[in-house]
């Protein structure tokens, strides 16, 4: 009992020290109290109120320039609900005006910069490219249908959305081999262009197999699933194939496919899986506990 009353006496004579309290009154403000504190603080580090006054002032000035800044480079009202949209952010808050939605929209960009989209399905994209192809080829038939039957003209099929991309720039698998007798050989120019050569035969027999299904086959389920496959295909070859024309393929990778290449010419499958796995995981020893690490071992 004799701390606590000790504790509060020491608290009355802190708050007389302080002379916060009036003549007439009984209680203080919280907001003089942290003022008297605040005051005190400043003066024990030499610091004036007058200064920090005027750097208040002036990081209101740099606000209000800042402000005026943004509204004077207001965007379009299309591009304020594109982005908002973007962001799946309502475009207009209840009882909130044009202005006021740019001004959510840049603070949102400001506490968001990047703004992530999630995850990236490039096989859903190409499956969905398929599909947009299957409706556009059905409009297309459905404007032409009638000119068809006044005219009944027959002549070859015509290629349809269905059918896949391929490059028709091909050289034979004759002149391939013909080439790949100096593979390896320390050219690099030369493998580069064989490997290119090669993927493109292999892309061209590919898409010709596709094409050569039945209407029903590319428009059913497991159809469009081969299609989105190859689409996918192509889209993740473009930076090989890119580097393979300028030449400037990383030689551990260009070593490697040098060595795949050679044993796909020779119809050596299992030789040219091996040297896949070598490339894509090595053959070191894991730190499991095994004790052979052979990849057929």
């Amino acid at each position: 009992m004799d701390i606590l009353k000790a504790e509060i006496m020491r608290k009355r004579q802190h708050v007389k020290e302080q002379n916060l309290l009036a003549p007439n009154k009984k209680y203080f403000r919280r907001a003089d109290l942290v003022a008297k504190q605040e005051e005190d603080y400043l003066k024990r580090h030499g610091l004036s109120t007058t200064k920090r006054g005027e750097d208040v002032g002036n990081e209101k000035d740099v606000c209000a320039a800042k402000e005026e800044d943004v509204e004077a480079s207001e965007l379009p009202r299309k591009e304020v609900m594109r982005r908002l949209r973007d962001r799946n952010e309502p475009i207009t808050l209840f009882g909130e005006l044009e202005i006021d939605s740019f001004r959510r929209l840049r603070r949102l960009e400001i506490q968001e910069p990047e703004l992530i989209h999630g995850q990236r399905n490039d096989f859903q994209e190409a499956m969905e490219r398929v599909d947009l192809a299957y409706l556009n080829d059905m409009l297309v038939k459905d404007e032409t249908s009638s000119g068809d039957e006044a005219g009944n003209s027959e002549g070859p099929k015509p290629a349809t959305s269905a059918d896949v991309k391929f490059q028709s720039d091909v050289v034979s698998i004759e002149e391939i081999l013909d080439m790949a007798k100096n593979l390896g050989s320390g050219d690099g120019e030369l493998d580069c262009k064989i490997i290119y050569q090669y993927l493109k035969l292999l892309l061209q027999k590919w898409g010709i197999g596709l094409n050569n299904r039945t209407e029903v086959e590319k428009r059913a389920v497991k159809g469009k699933l081969q299609s989105a496959t190859y689409a996918q295909t192509q889209s993740y070859l473009r930076p090989l194939m890119k580097k393979l024309r300028q030449n400037n393929l990383p030689p551990d990778i260009q070593e490697s496919l040098t060595e795949i290449i050679g044993h796909l010419l020779d119809r050596n499958y299992i030789a040219a899986n091996d040297a896949y796995l070598r490339m894509a995981i090595g053959n070191a020893a894991w730190p499991i506990g095994v004790t052979v690490v052979g990849i057929h071992a």
